[in-house]
């Protein structure tokens, strides 16, 4: 388990994301509620570099990861781990579909898909 985290190279950015967190609060949807990380440290999941991908674990068995990937792609967040994807997934994937309107839609779809090839 990560016990400290680095700051990303943009502070700034950092403390936006984890003000609109906060903000979020008393609006959450109800997604947010179930997520496992929830009751955590919400510090370790603002790491960077090749630690995301060990905090990324947590969220493996998530109950809303999908929601939570979702809502960080349809608000473009640039840091921390979000739904199991890291920084760089996250912006892969926004590059590879700039078209994309929800993500929430997109996901539901690959996810039925992978599901009816098994």
């Amino acid at each position: 388990m990560v016990s400290r985290f680095a700051l990303a190279s943009s502070p700034t950015a950092l403390d936006q994301d984890r003000a609109a967190r906060r903000a979020t609060a008393s609006e959450e949807p109800d997604w947010r509620i179930r997520a496992l990380c929830r009751s955590g440290d919400p510090e370790l999941l603002f790491v960077s570099g090749a630690k995301q991908r060990e905090v990324a674990s947590i969220c493996r068995n998530c109950p809303v990861k999908w929601e939570c990937a979702a809502d960080a792609l349809d608000n473009k967040v640039e840091y921390g781990v979000w739904g199991g994807l890291t920084e760089r997934q996250r912006r892969s994937l926004l590059k590879k579909y700039p078209e994309v309107d929800s993500w929430a839609t997109f996901l539901a779809r690959h996810q039925t898909h992978r599901r009816g090839s098994r």
